[in-house]
């Protein structure tokens, strides 16, 4: 991760620290020997407290890698043989230091959040002086200081606690940083009702009983730590207001952080707890324009002392529509109205030319609207655009927007409260989504704010950082999100497990990505419905089996890891690491069993009544974890973990069913198959080696043994005999495996189970082309970027259903509707085993046009046919939004009437940059209904057994 800079406001401070009796190794300075380590020159040069604060924390961070608290002294002439000087490359020591030392720092002069670390020798004693370009420049070398001497960015907020060093030593080559990416960077805190707020109230600060100071120097520290600059505080009615609390924003001030809003906020006014209807009148601009007026007015007097970015525009109390407009044209003209209003009140009240005053017009919702519909926004000001809510940005800025000289940026969410589904208990958001989506941005321009909502910052420790990491240093996209992850966690916990938490959480995201853990109750909320059977226990109920393995893998997997875990790691490994994975795998578990109980039970299956106990189980799980969490280091994070925050139906403990034992005795067989002569038949296709799922099992709980009486050429089953019993919930989940040896035809095999014989029926299919995917239990699935691309096509890997995407380029030119294709096309080969009808599915990810004037196109030919042309936009809020986003996919169909045994050929050409192909799947006229991608292989019993 490569090591970068921020800004802030200072005074000037000098560290100091004891030569290193050691002898030191070349390319070094050692600032601790493991016995003396002097203190900290604070030199005044009166840019405020920021320095001195920045010394406490790097003093902090001294002591905890020591075990001894620094020393102050007030001149660098007074310091011992080894200091480190921060401060602003024009401060007087600063200055006079470099002056002796030959160094030149004058091309600092105007530069962004930039900072030069030399080491500077004379007269026996070393000099490390880190001068910044501006305040937060010099923040962010105290910073880097910090990270190469082994401090995390999470040492408070998620306990990765600095381990105590016998020496300490850092490089002595001449580093200058680079000035960030994105010029503003930060976080919004929001739906804080279930975890920051509760937390700071009863847990940090109960004097104030509220988000305060207390929080928010915690807050202000983990953004220096973050190299973030800005701030969009909580805003929720249960918090206090901002500027609500005296404390906040001059506190604020001290630690060099910017203060903005959100679109819901303009002027930096909290609507829903700082305007008073029964005494203001209603907050509509078309009747009460003068109170609304005095009301931003007021802001604009208190805000003043402040570094800021005033939001533009107007919506309604808490991000309500607009009172006193109905239609998308009475917006326009009222909000050209608003934002003349609200520049003329900045440049007089501030006493600025409006040009030099920070202001951001946020493109969400009915603002993005008008402003699509025509609203001319002032050249100066920062259009903002948003993602969907769900991570997919929503258009970005065109080439004419790139020039404008207020620059344009993003809103982005890790967390979301409101339709059709909140997210606001697990950070699931993929990180190749984060890195895709960002990288866009970053494409068009779109660069001078990013703030991301991070919900209550716990548990969106990583994506946090990762999305900070990104806007500070766009060379972080070199690297693949899963390296990164990498990267984070070698930091966080040691390099020898980083690949394997790596691939760990990688996994993790990857199941989120096809459904988040808050979306399982298939329902929607605003208005909140009832939970529905969910789609992955549909038809056979394999899907859920394979996700529910899926999902005890990686929680076996987290386990074993945390036992590794040393004593000062267990926390922040729980935090990081546990708590997610556990907490996600029990909630899909609990859901997806007792909906497997329920097919099961109309089955007759003596099991159904096991599947109810591990849902309970699963659900029990939660809750004591939760517990856990928040009892961690001796109760700091009490009230930090809600597991049902907005108390959704999906976190209900539900209804615990007890099925009546079956009428039915005996044993019976559960085929994933397809139905030939009257039977249901596992296929396989000739030539290709495949599993089939087998389950065995009672109808009564009573023991029964079983064995395989006859077998079949080329055919195994994973065992031979067993007993039915409680241990494995009277069922035998067996696999059936076909070497693919053996030719075209009927086989079968015979088993015995309580003194009664049970037949599986198989059909080897005609072999069919090597190389190409093939039909599989009646569904052909092809991963997007399985196949060798043109031009036009570029794989993004680690995103998608099957780990990998097409992406158009982004700089494709778009194609016109009435004219055949002019990019390269993807060409995938399949075949098919039988003549039949169905669908072929082409299956994106439901990203949105890149900008306004663009769609979401792609056109398809199945061997001779027709080209068509198929666009995956959506329009606003529509049911079919609603599904793509709950799913992350968009799907467009192709009806088959007939599609003729062997081989085929599909090309797709893109039309328009940035369209995101994820798979193709043809279903076949009596394929079983899927979720997602065919389910994985089958496992075994032994595999399948509740963690």
């Amino acid at each position: 991760m490569t090591p970068f800079v921020k800004r802030l406001g200072f005074s000037l401070i000098a560290l100091t620290v004891a030569v290193c009796a050691l002898p030191a190794a070349a390319g070094e300075l050692p600032l601790f020997d493991g016995r003396d380590l002097t203190g900290l020159v604070h030199v005044d040069d009166g840019a405020g407290k920021t320095m001195a604060l920045a010394t406490d924390m790097l003093a902090g961070d001294l002591t905890a890698l020591s075990g001894q608290a620094p020393k102050t002294s007030a001149t660098p002439e007074t310091c011992a043989r080894t200091c480190i000087l921060i401060g602003l490359y024009d401060a007087p020591a600063i200055r006079k230091l470099a002056r002796e030392g030959g160094v030149d720092l004058s091309d600092l002069k105007g530069q962004w959040e930039v900072y030069r670390r030399v080491v500077i020798r004379r007269e026996g004693r070393a000099y490390v002086l880190i001068a910044g370009s501006d305040v937060r420049g010099a923040v962010y070398g105290a910073v880097d200081l910090s990270r190469e001497l082994g401090v995390s960015a999470w040492s408070w907020w998620a306990d990765v606690t600095p381990r105590r060093q016998d020496r300490l030593a850092i490089s002595d080559a001449a580093v200058t940083s680079q000035t960030p990416s994105v010029k503003y960077r930060g976080v919004f805190i929001n739906d804080e009702d279930w975890g920051l707020e509760p937390w700071a109230a009863k847990t940090l600060d109960p004097k104030t009983g509220n988000i305060g100071p207390k929080t928010y120097a915690r807050v202000y520290e983990l953004l220096w730590r973050l190299k973030a600059d800005t701030l969009w505080p909580a805003m929720h009615s249960i918090s206090t207001p901002f500027f609500g609390n005296p404390g906040n924003a001059p506190l604020a001030k001290d630690y060099a952080i910017v203060i903005g809003t959100s679109h819901a906020e303009p002027m930096l006014r909290n609507n829903l707890r700082e305007w008073d209807e029964t005494k203001q009148g209603p907050f509509d601009f078309t009747h009460n324009r003068s109170a609304i007026l005095d009301y931003w007015r007021e802001r604009i007097d208190q805000s003043r002392p402040y570094e800021d970015i005033y939001t533009v525009g107007l919506r309604g109390i808490h991000d309500g529509p607009m009172q006193g407009a109905t239609t998308t044209a009475q917006r326009e003209q009222i909000l050209e109205d608003v934002i003349g209003l609200q520049r003329g009140l900045l440049e007089k009240e501030l006493k600025t030319p409006i040009a030099y005053v920070p202001q951001v017009y946020v493109a969400y919702h009915e603002l993005q609207e008008a402003y699509d519909a025509g609203l001319n926004i002032p050249d100066d000001v920062t259009l903002m655009w948003a993602d969907d809510n769900y991570g997919y940005i929503r258009e970005l800025s065109t080439p004419e927007e790139q020039k404008r000289s207020g620059g344009s940026g993003v809103y982005y969410h890790l967390s979301y409260w409101g339709r059709p589904h909140d997210y606001l208990w697990l950070a699931t958001t993929h990180p190749a989504l984060v890195h895709e989506e960002m990288q866009r941005a970053y494409a068009e321009n779109d660069r001078r704010i990013w703030i991301v909502n991070v919900g209550d910052i716990k548990p969106a420790e990583y994506l946090t950082q990762y999305f900070l990491d990104l806007a500070f240093d766009a060379h972080s996209f070199d690297e693949t999100p899963r390296d990164y992850l990498k990267g984070f966690m070698s930091a966080q916990f040691g390099p020898e497990h980083a690949d394997e938490l790596a691939d760990l959480m990688m996994r993790y995201y990857d199941l989120a990505f096809a459904r988040r853990p808050e979306f399982m109750g298939f329902g929607q909320t605003e208005w909140v419905t009832p939970n529905q059977p969910d789609a992955f226990a549909e038809s056979d109920g394999e899907e859920a089996q394979a996700r529910i393995l899926a999902y005890q893998n990686i929680t076996a997997r987290a386990e074993k890891l945390a036992a590794l875990m040393p004593a000062d790691r267990q926390s922040a490994y729980f935090e990081l690491v546990l708590y997610p994975v556990r907490a996600a795998a029990n909630l899909n578990t609990r859901i997806m069993s007792l909906d497997l109980a329920s097919l099961y039970a109309r089955e007759q299956r003596a099991s159904a009544n096991a599947y109810v106990a591990q849902a309970r189980t699963a659900h029990a799980r939660i809750v004591a974890d939760t517990a856990t969490y928040n009892g961690l280091e001796n109760g700091k994070w009490r009230n930090i973990m809600d597991m049902a925050p907005r108390a959704l139906p999906v976190f209900d403990e539900p209804m615990w069913p007890n099925w009546s034992t079956s009428t039915k005795t005996g044993c019976d067989l559960a085929l994933s198959g397809q139905w030939y002569n009257d039977h249901n038949t596992l296929p396989f296709v000739a030539g290709r080696a495949e599993d089939r799922p087998v389950t065995l099992f009672a109808h009564q709980p009573v023991e029964a043994d079983w064995r395989q009486t006859k077998g079949a050429d080329h055919l195994s089953l994973s065992a031979i005999s067993g007993t039915l019993n409680s241990d494995d919930r009277y069922e035998a989940r067996l696999v059936l495996h076909y070497d693919g040896q053996g030719p075209a035809g009927d086989a079968e095999i015979h088993l015995s189970c309580g003194g009664e014989d049970h037949t599986i029926y198989v059909r080897i299919l005609s072999a069919l082309p090597a190389g190409v995917p093939v039909e599989d239990n009646r569904i052909v699935t092809i991963p997007a970027a399985s196949q060798t691309t043109g031009k036009d096509w570029r794989v993004i890997d680690g995103l998608g259903s099957l780990d990998g995407v097409l992406r158009a380029r982004l700089d494709l030119p778009t194609q016109p509707d009435d004219a055949p294709p002019q990019s390269d096309p993807a060409v995938y080969r399949f075949a098919t085993s039988t003549s039949v009808g169905g669908a072929l599915k082409l299956i994106a990810l439901p990203t949105h046009p890149l900008t306004r004037d663009m769609k979401v196109r792609v056109a398809a030919q199945l061997d001779d046919g027709p080209v068509q042309t198929f666009d995956f936009s959506t329009l606003g809020r529509s049911d079919e939004w609603r599904e793509n986003v709950l799913t992350n996919t968009a799907v467009r169909e192709l009806p088959l009437r007939m599609l003729t045994a062997g081989e085929h050929t599909l090309k797709v050409w893109p039309l328009d940059p940035g369209v995101m192909l994820d798979r193709i799947d043809i279903d076949l006229d009596g394929a079983r209904a899927h979720y997602g991608p065919a389910p994985s292989e089958p496992q075994t019993q032994a595999q399948t057994q509740s963690h």
